[in-house]
């Protein structure tokens, strides 16, 4: 069967050669695109190109929100800091996230941005601080959710190749997870070894695709 389906890509090979450069680039772009939709799909679904499910993310220590609120002027410099009033915080590396009641959501800022940590009333402590621990779980599950999008996964052609893959940082960091190299997870962490999870790869199914589509436009024409 693989060796039937090879054969049949070498002959749609020798065809695409023979149309007009224009007419190839459109055709190949078209495959690249409707291929990026799919490649989308697999990564969101934690999958492979062979089928088999990506490494879990590895287990993190299970963060404790703080006890008590904070108030602080944000960020250091600026001319009219911001008084920001957080709830149900929690401190990871540079950053501290938690629930910012004037923005109303889960914000996240330097700590070593805050102008100046001010007073707050034992009567303004965390009233609602489940918040951020029942909004932070779903966050945990996803994975790859900006890298997967059009903006970092892209599709193009020329009149010789058609091409999907990511761009500039995007690029470096799927590379990263392509691999199974290392990294740091954050500016001042040690580096860590990544699981490998191969975010690009043909399956049988995008190939197949690929060739209905150009035997599709043989057709037309």
């Amino acid at each position: 069967m693989a060796g039937d389906f090879a054969a049949i890509e070498t002959l749609a090979g020798a065809l695409l050669r023979s149309l007009e450069p224009g007419a190839r680039r459109s055709l190949l772009r078209k495959m690249a695109r409707e291929v990026q939709k799919t490649q989308s799909a697999r990564i969101a679904a934690n999958r492979a190109a062979d089928g088999t499910p990506f490494a879990p993310r590895r287990p993190k220590k299970a963060q404790k929100p703080g006890n008590f609120a904070v108030r602080f002027l944000y960020p250091k410099g600026a001319t009219e800091p911001r008084v920001v009033f957080m709830k149900s915080w929690v401190r990871e590396g540079p950053l501290m996230t938690g629930f910012d009641v004037e923005a109303g959501g889960i914000r996240s800022f330097f700590w070593d941005k805050v102008e100046k940590w001010l007073p707050v009333e034992a009567a303004e402590q965390n009233a609602r601080a489940g918040k951020f621990r029942r909004r932070g779980s779903i966050k945990q599950k996803a994975m790859f959710r900006k890298l997967r999008n059009g903006r970092n996964l892209r599709a193009d052609a020329t009149d010789r190749e058609a091409w999907i893959g990511f761009t500039g940082r995007a690029a470096d960091i799927a590379r990263i997870h392509q691999d199974g190299l290392f990294d740091r997870p954050a500016a001042k962490a040690k580096p860590v070894r990544y699981a490998e999870r191969a975010l690009l790869g043909l399956t049988e199914a995008e190939r197949s695709r690929a060739l209905d589509i150009f035997l599709e436009h043989v057709a037309s024409v």
